[in-house]
């Protein structure tokens, strides 16, 4: 395991002088967008938190993390803070994959296009779309995330937005729970499959759902994903553990201790694996982690993009 405050002070420098909290430019990371043809005015405004973008640099960073984890490179962590940012992050990118990195960018496009077609209002601005710090709050650095989601904040309401979509669980929750905790009011928040409406093409198949901690046990919203499925011919199948009483997939713990996410992750693949059918997340972060244990598991948003007319 790495050292908690090691890891803390390593997340909180990058964020603090990248916006970015391993580094990452959001100029190279986040080019989704620009084959979407969103419009940069309307309604809602979509907020990806830059989760999906960040997910495949961090699949290989942790990797590397596993292989450190018990040498002596654990405990000299805090040295990371002294390269340049933009060599680091340079060279992250250059050891991800092409291939990894166009299939969640393809998740966003799908999200954007299935927000279009139910006739929700959408608009993106890449400038106005930043991480939220929530891995700062996970990590007990709370004074550092109220300062960063203060940056945040600022830079909405600069451009005039005050509704957003969210994509992923952690950003919901950032945004819809902890920033008017500490802030006061801020925003009006959806989880983008809230907006949905659609109809199946005719194709059926059977999955079982892995809920998100964050939508499920503290957001208490997990209810809608199955419904959007139910509704593009999705027959979903729930294991015990499962809503409310859903078990974490491990990813989480990455940050701290590669090598504890794999073992959480075996343990919740083995429950999903029971029903003997593929597995969908709506969660990056457990579709990487679930991914990394073996699982056959796709994205909520690619499989209605799949299923709907």
């Amino acid at each position: 395991m790495y050292h908690p405050q090691d890891i803390v002070e390593l997340l909180r420098d990058n964020l603090f002088k990248t916006g970015n909290p391993f580094g990452l430019s959001s100029q190279r990371i986040n080019t989704w967008w620009k084959d979407a043809g969103l419009p940069q005015q309307g309604e809602y405004h979509l907020f990806t938190g830059l989760m999906y973008q960040m997910l495949p640099y961090i699949e290989v960073a942790t990797d590397q993390m596993e292989k450190w984890e018990n040498s002596r490179l654990a405990d000299n962590l805090s040295w990371l803070r002294y390269i340049p940012k933009s060599l680091a992050g340079l060279g992250l990118s250059i050891m991800t994959p092409g291939p990894e990195k166009r299939q969640y960018q393809q998740t966003l496009t799908s999200i954007s296009s299935l927000l279009q077609r139910s006739g929700v209002d959408i608009a993106y601005r890449p400038d106005a779309d930043l991480y939220s710090g929530i891995l700062l709050y996970d990590l007990g650095d709370v004074d550092g995330f109220i300062q960063h989601a203060e940056r945040v904040l600022q830079g909405l309401r600069a451009k005039g937005i005050s509704k957003v979509v969210t994509v992923d669980p952690h950003t919901t929750y950032a945004l819809k729970v902890l920033f008017p905790y500490y802030l006061g009011p801020t925003l009006e928040v959806s989880a983008y499959f809230q907006l949905l409406r659609l109809q199946g093409n005719g194709q059926a198949s059977d999955m079982t759902i892995h809920d998100s901690c964050f939508y499920s046990r503290f957001l208490q919203i997990s209810d809608v994903p199955r419904q959007i499925l139910a509704d593009v011919g999705v027959r979903t199948r729930d294991i015990q553990s499962n809503g409310a009483y859903t078990h974490c997939c491990g990813g989480p713990a990455e940050s701290i201790s590669p090598s504890l996410a794999r073992e959480v992750g075996d343990h919740r693949f083995d429950q999903l694996k029971e029903n003997e059918t593929p597995i969908v997340s709506m969660c990056p972060i457990c579709f990487a982690n679930l991914r990394k244990n073996g699982a056959e598991v796709h994205d909520l948003a690619t499989v209605l993009a799949s299923h709907a007319e």
